[in-house]
């Protein structure tokens, strides 16, 4: 259950167009798990390196290594080119299905399905990046 509810989370964040912001995502409690710096290095609570979100929308683990991307028209895929879901123009993420499991807002609110804030990004970070942050590394952080 918890990593169904991990999964949904971050799905919820896979939203965005530019990857070029820098800032820190909070958990629903406010508290910091984590950070994007300007050359695209996602560091967590501690400062170390966890992975990369790069501005082709691919991200990558703090090996290097491809675990998945963010496209230009917003299907989120695995690192086997799997779709494993979908963020809309108005934030709204889908899972594969099609169904809606929640919403990244403009101003960084990341909500679930039933609209509840779970979580958030601040400074500049992009919906693609706080989408991709929350999808791809926060269930090794929190």
């Amino acid at each position: 259950m918890r990593k169904a509810i991990c999964l949904t989370t971050l799905i919820l964040f896979a939203v965005a167009a530019v990857l070029a912001g820098e800032g820190e995502f909070r958990n629903s409690s406010g508290n910091t798990i984590g950070a994007l710096k300007s050359d695209g290095s996602v560091r967590n609570s501690s400062g170390n390196t966890v992975g990369y979100i790069k501005s082709n929308g691919d991200v990558r683990n703090a090996s290097g290594n491809t675990i998945g991307s963010i496209r230009s028209d917003g299907t989120i895929t695995n690192s086997s080119g799997n779709t494993i879901g979908k963020v809309d123009d108005d934030g709204t993420v889908r899972n594969s299905s099609g169904n809606t499991i929640g919403k990244v807002t403009s101003s960084g609110d990341v909500r679930n399905s039933s609209g509840n804030t779970i979580g958030r990004a601040t400074g500049s970070i992009t919906q693609r990046e706080a989408a991709a942050f929350f999808f791809f590394f926060f269930t090794d952080l929190v």
